[in-house]
């Protein structure tokens, strides 16, 4: 496979033959749906309004092909209704644990670089690398262009996917954006996995070649991925998660991932919260107890960083299995299951979203996937109804209602 050399942001920026700018993320550019042709065409004569020139649009939009697979892809993400116990062990495999302690171990001088001038730790990197590309070994096998331009097509999240061809555009406009270039069926590339507009304006040139290769610097892949999570709010050396033992009663409306549960850690201390092993990793932050499976099943004091990781990935049992992952490489122990309720199916899951929405929440799609909507709308109906309210969906809580 050929990837994309990308040029460093200051380049990029000195080098733009057209008019995208940073803040031109989110938008509808042109109507989508129709023949595929057509809305091609559509694009061609948007982009030209761009100040792009024929001989950039030209070979880009002939190049588009219409990519069922995508399509397909798209519609199958069943893997996000696994629980977190289920989740975690599918992904945390042995030879995962020992190829990141391998990788970290190989990379000393890279991941050293990047905890001083960048302040995020090994142990995120290496977890998110792990998960995304099994540490590069594979990194897609959809061309890119056609799956963008499939994705841009299809109404479902045209306002994701239309700035996103345009971000290929001017990358393939400076020469550095292959019309063969394939990574992932959502239209990441390289080693880390990143969108054409997060390498317009996030990538960095870690290995000081005046290039930005996410396909095969590792040192590139690294500090870009670094340096995208900066960008989403990570704060320089601090900790992300640590497990926890919970006492037998807490004020169970109080513990979730939303921003509005962090309170001091040393309030939850005295409800009785203390740390599984070692003392607290931070004492003086604020932080909440993320209950992925309930009071019942594991528990996790989260920090301020947590909350980065959900602009890398907004699934709820992805970011916690990333997050609890990266502790892993760092040290920590195996996390106790504890015994949780067991979960609803997915036919269940869906007849409560449905009763949910019902009254009034907001769960989103009715998906048969436990997200942060449902999970606020869970807690919210637990509370009501006198039950203990953290956040996890019962069939007691399915009957109530």
């Amino acid at each position: 496979m050929r990837f994309a050399k990308i040029v460093s942001i200051a380049a990029a920026l000195a080098l733009s033959t057209g008019t995208l700018k940073a803040e031109e993320t989110r938008q509808i550019y042109v109507e989508c749906g129709g023949s595929f042709g057509d809305f091609v065409n559509r694009m061609k004569a948007k982009a030209e309004e761009m100040s792009y020139p024929p001989e950039v649009t030209e070979p880009f939009f002939r190049s588009a092909n219409y990519l069922q697979r995508t399509i397909n892809a798209d519609r199958a993400q069943g893997i996000f209704n696994s629980d977190f116990i289920e989740f975690s062990r599918r992904l945390i495999a042995q030879y995962r644990l020992d190829k990141g302690r391998q990788e970290s171990q190989k990379n000393d001088a890279i991941f050293s670089r990047i905890e001083s001038e960048l302040g995020v730790p090994r142990g995120i990197l290496l977890s998110f690398w792990a998960f995304e590309t099994d540490f590069g070994a594979f990194t897609g096998d959809f061309n890119t262009i056609d799956t963008l331009m499939t994705l841009s097509h299809d109404c479902r999240r045209p306002e994701l996917f239309q700035p996103q061809v345009f971000g290929a555009l001017e990358l393939y406009a400076r020469g550095d954006f292959p019309l063969d270039t394939q990574g992932a069926w959502a239209g990441e590339v390289g080693q880390v996995q990143m969108l054409p507009l997060d390498i317009m304006h996030r990538g960095f040139d870690g290995d000081g070649d005046g290039h930005v290769d996410l396909d095969h610097s590792v040192a590139d892949a690294l500090f870009s991925g670094a340096n995208m999570l900066r960008s989403f709010g990570w704060r320089p050396n601090e900790p992300w998660m640590q497990e926890v033992v919970l006492p037998a009663d807490l004020p169970w409306e109080e513990t979730g991932v939303q921003p509005h549960h962090y309170r001091p850690v040393s309030e939850w201390e005295a409800w009785g919260v203390t740390p599984r092993s070692g003392a607290w990793e931070g004492p003086s932050l604020d932080g909440t107890l993320m209950l992925p499976m309930g009071r019942k099943g594991p528990a996790f004091m989260i920090y301020p960083n947590y909350q980065a990781l959900f602009e890398w990935n907004q699934s709820y049992v992805y970011v916690a299995t990333a997050a609890y992952f990266a502790t892993r490489l760092m040290g920590a122990p195996v996390y106790d299951p504890g015994n949780a309720d067991p979960r609803l199916s997915d036919g269940e899951m869906r007849v409560l979203q449905q009763k949910l929405a019902a009254l009034g929440h907001d769960v989103g799609k009715i998906d048969g996937i436990l997200g942060a909507g449902t999970r606020a709308a869970v807690q919210a109906e637990q509370q009501r109804l006198g039950l203990p309210a953290d956040a996890w969906p019962t069939r007691e809580l399915l009957n109530r209602l």
